[in-house]
């Protein structure tokens, strides 16, 4: 490659930079209190927008629920979001995901992100690591917010499973393989 279409691939990988960061200035919450407005609103869409959300809800020991998570990508991609784990439907910890990818993709968009931990040990498991990566440290089951499938039938057999919904923007696909959590300490 020349020097002109390497100066063409910096510009546009940067210009890319800037728009995640641009779209993501409210996923950068710095409060509790703001996290907390993000979480709650992702809830309602949550149960709005997915089959059976009530039922996977009553069932899980655990729900990690990221609001507005920003993807950006021009080949170079990143993810980030910030969101909080609820136990008993109290909030019981605050976390980021982080991510970041590349190859063929372009494009930015935003979704929510719920996680939902089936069992004991799979909570346990994420509360007690100090970066939790989806394909490390466990496999977490995408489900089709569309699919009509008993919640116990499903997290009998995915100990972690989450959805995608709300999606707005131009990228195809959303994946969250690899990506990271990390315990937060909001203001």
């Amino acid at each position: 490659m020349n020097s002109k279409g390497v100066s063409k691939v910096v510009g546009l990988t940067i210009i890319c930079f800037t728009l995640l960061f641009a779209l993501a200035a409210d996923s950068f919450a710095v409060s509790k209190a703001e996290i907390d407005v993000g979480v709650n609103a992702s809830l309602e869409r949550f149960d709005n927008q997915v089959k059976g959300a009530k039922e996977f809800r009553g069932v899980a020991k655990g729900m990690l629920v990221i609001p507005n998570v920003t993807k950006a990508a021009f080949i170079i991609g990143g993810q980030y979001g910030q969101g909080a784990l609820k136990e008993g439907g109290q909030t019981v910890g605050y976390y980021s995901l982080a991510a970041g990818s590349l190859g063929y993709q372009i494009g930015a968009e935003k979704f929510d992100l719920v996680i939902i931990f089936a069992t004991d040990e799979a909570l346990a498991k994420f509360k007690n690591s100090e970066g939790w990566e989806v394909g490390v440290n466990a496999e977490v089951t995408l489900i089709d917010t569309g699919m009509d499938v008993p919640a116990s039938t499903l997290l009998s057999q995915h100990p972690v499973v989450g959805f995608v919904f709300g999606q707005k923007g131009l990228m195809a696909g959303v994946s969250i393989k690899g990506a990271k959590f990390t315990k937060i300490n909001p203001e």
